[in-house]
């Protein structure tokens, strides 16, 4: 592929960019939780961009000067031990990789998070309907419409080179109040102010 607005190829469709976001993810949880010295990066192995979400953690915590702890998780088993070993390693938060795999355990995440009492940052808005803190990314939703109107394009006879790889313009930032208030925390007023939702 040449370019993203490009593709010069039979190859295009729809990025939502969520990989990209980490250091954004761990600026916003620095903001929340600005006495944490240390945060975490939950990664699945598995995942094809695992290793460039590695290096975006690390990125990100030499930014904001702190330490970051990665913890790797591919079965339910592996986030059970993850979280246990949050606490021995003075871990203060938590930012969840984005992976398919993470969005099919959810309601794991959200309930560990609360039982070790420990702020998280995730990559879809259904983890804080969930019960979830903070989440920053994409409208998924959205990008699965434009993936599906891609399709339709190209069954109607419309070549893929001559349709630009459709990215987002916009991220949402969704807030859960009573999971900040459950674990004893409350929200700048800036952070409020540019949330795209906040849940009471």
């Amino acid at each position: 592929m040449a370019s993203l607005s490009r593709p010069d190829g039979n190859v295009t469709g729809v990025s939502l960019l969520a990989s990209s976001l980490d250091a954004k993810k761990f600026s916003l949880l620095r903001e929340l939780v600005p006495q944490v010295s240390v945060i975490g990066g939950l990664l699945s192995p598995n995942y094809p961009d695992a290793k460039y979400q590695l290096e975006q953690f690390q990125a990100a915590a030499d930014r904001l000067g702190v330490r970051a702890i990665v913890l790797s998780a591919s079965t339910e088993a592996e986030i059970d031990l993850a979280f246990l070993t949050l606490e021995p390693q003075h871990v203060g938060a938590l930012v969840v990789g984005t992976d398919p795999f993470f969005g099919g355990r959810r309601e794991q995440l959200v309930a560990l998070a609360a039982r070790h009492c420990t702020p998280a940052v995730y990559f879809q808005r259904e983890f804080v309907n969930a019960g979830g803190l903070m989440s920053y990314g994409p409208h998924f939703a959205n990008g699965y419409r434009e993936g599906a109107l891609y399709v339709g394009r190209a069954l109607k006879g419309e070549k893929p080179a001559d349709m630009p790889v459709d990215q987002p313009t916009k991220f949402e930032l969704v807030i859960n109040l009573k999971t900040a208030n459950a674990l004893g925390l409350t929200i700048p007023d800036k952070l409020i102010a540019v949330a795209d939702e906040v849940i009471e």
